[in-house]
């Protein structure tokens, strides 16, 4: 048992000085293993090849036929602005019916809820001969499938072009049939 300076009550200043040295020690060793492992989520940041987290959004008919169809027909890569965007592994748990592309995410969302901005008066556009309705934010824009049986988003960066949405418009084309518009009452 250590002795004690019986004026102050403080342990010697040996054992002061060997806690000191040992919590710096300690730190040390964090910094230096977080140095050589990195942390969990360095991959999806700088490079983008490991898994994106994705917070879940309500997604009704995520488990519709459609959807099904709808990620079966997707590309398993992107062209954006000529480079070559892989298909990314979702962190787990991962949202139903979604999927994305790049470091800086494409993200497709299936059975999602029909958009409170998909109004009679809406802007559509036609892309591919699917319609979609462009809803931006600052630095990206989600466009919602307005034509199909299933209500999909696909957020895409603003600096990703028009090469995914084009490409994504094909599969959509090719693997769900139109139907008519649906209107928000709003």
């Amino acid at each position: 048992m250590p002795q004690f300076d019986t004026e102050t009550g403080a342990p010697p200043r040996l054992l002061i000085v060997i806690a000191a040295t040992l919590a710096v020690a300690l730190a040390a060793g964090v910094a230096v293993f977080g140095l050589l492992t990195g942390s969990a989520d360095e991959p999806a940041q700088a490079g983008g090849t490991g898994p994106l987290p994705l917070v879940p959004v309500p997604a009704p008919q995520s488990g519709a036929p459609e959807c099904a169809t709808l990620l079966a027909a997707l590309p398993g890569e992107l062209t954006s602005n000529g480079e070559k965007l892989a298909k990314r592994e979702l962190a787990q748990p991962a949202p139903p019916s979604t999927t994305a592309w790049g470091a800086d995410p494409i993200v497709l969302r299936c059975g999602l809820d029909q958009p409170a901005e998909l109004t009679r008066t809406a802007q559509l556009r036609v892309i591919n001969s699917v319609q979609w309705l462009p809803v931006a934010v600052e630095g990206t824009t989600t466009w919602f499938l307005a034509d199909r049986a299933v209500y999909v988003a696909l957020t895409v960066p603003d600096s990703a072009g028009t090469g995914p949405l084009q490409e994504i418009s094909d599969a959509v084309a090719g693997a769900l049939p139109p139907v008519p518009l649906r209107f928000s009452d709003g």
